[in-house]
This record gives C-alpha cells, sequence and structure tokens, in this order.
C-alpha cells in the first residue's frame, strides 16, 4: 500500500499547481452541494482530500465563524496551493492520510469528500476511518461536480457499475463502514451521495 499512496502523492503533485487553472469552473457547484447539505452554524467540518481548498471558503460560510473547518489532504504541493490562494483563512489546513487521520473519535458533525471516494486505497477502512471522527447521526458528502458519465465520456470511456461511485456499489460499501447512504443523485452537473453515520 505504500507505494499506492506514493502513486497517489505523484499524481496530484505533479498536477497540484495547475489543478484550480484546469477546473476554472467548479466554485458554483461546489458551493451549491454545500448548501443543500444545511449545516448549521458551529458545526465542525472536515474536508477530506481537500487538494487545493476549493470547498472551504463555502465550507466556512456554512459553519460561521464559530464553526470549526479542516482541510485535509496527503499531498504537500496540493496543500500549498491552498495556502498560495489564501484558503488557509477559512480552515486548519492538515497534512493526513484519510486512512489514519489526527482527529479524536466523534469530534465532527460532517465530512466532505469531493472526488475522494476513486482514490481511496482501501474504500472500506478508509470509510471506517472517517466513521471513527463523525459523531453518531453526522453526514457524509462524497461530491464530484460532474456525474459519473459525464466523467467518464471526459475520460473517453462508457460509465461502469464496477464504479465504487455507483450506488449498487456504494451502498453496501458505506454500511459495511458504519453509514446509512440516505440521498443519491448522480447528473450531468454533479454527483452527490449523503451518507449518515450510524450508532
Amino acid at each position: 500500500m505504500a507505494e499506492d499512496r506514493a502513486h497517489v502523492q505523484e499524481f496530484f503533485a505533479a498536477r497540484a499547481a495547475d489543478w484550480d487553472r484546469k477546473f476554472p469552473d467548479d466554485g458554483p457547484a461546489y458551493a451549491a452541494a454545500i448548501a443543500e447539505l444545511g449545516l448549521a452554524q458551529g458545526c465542525a467540518v472536515l474536508d477530506a482530500g481537500c487538494g487545493t481548498g476549493r470547498a472551504l471558503s463555502a465550507l466556512r460560510d456554512a459553519v460561521g465563524p464559530r464553526g470549526t473547518v479542516i482541510g485535509a489532504d496527503l499531498t504537500p504541493e496540493m496543500l500549498a496551493e491552498a495556502t498560495r490562494a489564501d484558503r488557509g483563512q477559512y480552515a486548519t489546513l492538515l497534512r493526513a492520510d484519510v486512512s489514519r487521520l489526527p482527529l479524536r473519535s466523534a469530534c465532527l458533525d460532517v465530512v466532505f469528500g469531493a472526488g475522494l471516494i476513486s482514490h481511496l486505497l482501501q474504500p472500506a477502512q478508509d470509510l471506517r476511518e472517517l466513521a471513527r471522527v463523525t459523531r453518531t447521526g453526522g453526514r457524509l458528502a462524497l461530491f464530484h461536480p460532474i456525474g459519473r458519465a459525464a466523467l467518464a465520456a471526459r475520460h473517453g470511456r462508457l460509465p461502469s457499475d464496477d464504479d465504487l461511485r455507483a450506488e449498487p456499489r456504494l451502498r453496501p460499501l458505506l454500511a459495511s463502514a458504519g453509514w446509512l447512504l440516505r440521498s443519491y443523485a448522480d447528473e450531468d452537473e454533479r454527483y452527490l451521495a449523503v451518507a449518515v453515520r450510524e450508532a
């Protein structure tokens, strides 16, 4: 797994400097997805795999000045870009692997993961770790600014039922990690699956 983790870091490190320029129009999709979550003022939220921090401003707006926003990413180059873009003003930036988060159990109300699930090295184990740091009744939002079909087309292929984001795969995977899938939307302009942390 160490080699796989290194591969993920190399993949994103090589793309970090151009990431925001490559996807300049995603901001409204992030903001709309976060608004749909109905986060309360004062909540504690983690942006897991935050990359360059594109969600952090909207997350800060949603939880207000008394809330806690943490942006965690495995790749230092992505976090450096988040800092360069001054997104550290919205959150505490943390270099961390979602498989071993340096957070106490049940400290979060919401975990937001944009593009996260397809990059998890051990999906069931990593989702269990996200459940560990989330209080009972807290939520996990798995988001992508375009849906599965549009993303597959971007890469010159058809969507596959083997995709972890496909509902028939996702629902049991989440359940095995302590999450109950509550809503699922896979449309051309966005993907958003929301699960609740079970007791």
